[in-house]
């Protein structure tokens, strides 16, 4: 499976789609999302945090200023920020070390770390299509992620979700 379109016509229907992946992530998942500035990046990943099982997802926030967010649930989950960061800076911080770990790990702005993000992961790309539409491009990398976004599509189409399938 090449990828899934889920075109969002508000932002309920963001955090929505997002609680429905986040449900199918597990230990070791990474999911790299990119977008402007204003896209839907957060909101999306506050949507993986509540169906990955963050309790308090309400809490779920931009860490553009702290890097990364380290949130607990059933399986620690960790948001990050690539915005403001070079390249020095990635490989200081030690990300891979979370990447490697038995967390969900969450990047914003991943299109800036590409070199230390793993070979297999989930890509999000949120793209403008109006003023509170977007197009979700959903993208597997690896067969965890072909999976993960098979089930997605077979849920999308029977229904389970109400944004529709491109």
């Amino acid at each position: 499976m090449d990828k899934v379109v889920v075109r969002s016509r508000n932002p309920s229907e963001t955090l929505r789609l997002g609680r429905q992946i986040g449900r199918l992530l597990r230990p070791g998942d990474v999911v790299a999302l990119s977008g402007e500035l204003g896209a839907g990046k957060t909101l999306m990943i506050k949507g993986l945090a509540e169906g990955a099982g963050v309790k308090k997802s309400v809490y779920v926030s931009s860490p553009s200023f702290t890097l990364i967010h380290e949130y607990s649930g059933p399986i620690p989950f960790y948001h990050m920020d690539f915005f403001r960061l070079g390249e020095e800076d990635l490989l200081a911080l030690g990300v891979e070390d979370y990447m490697e770990g038995q967390g969900i790990t969450a990047i914003e702005w991943a299109e800036r770390a590409c070199f230390l993000l793993p070979k297999e992961r989930l890509e999000i790309h949120i793209q403008y299509a109006g003023p509170k539409t977007r197009l979700i491009e959903i993208i597997p990398q690896g067969k965890r992620y072909e999976g993960l976004v098979q089930t997605l599509s077979s849920q999308i189409a029977r229904g389970s979700l109400e944004p529709s399938l491109e």
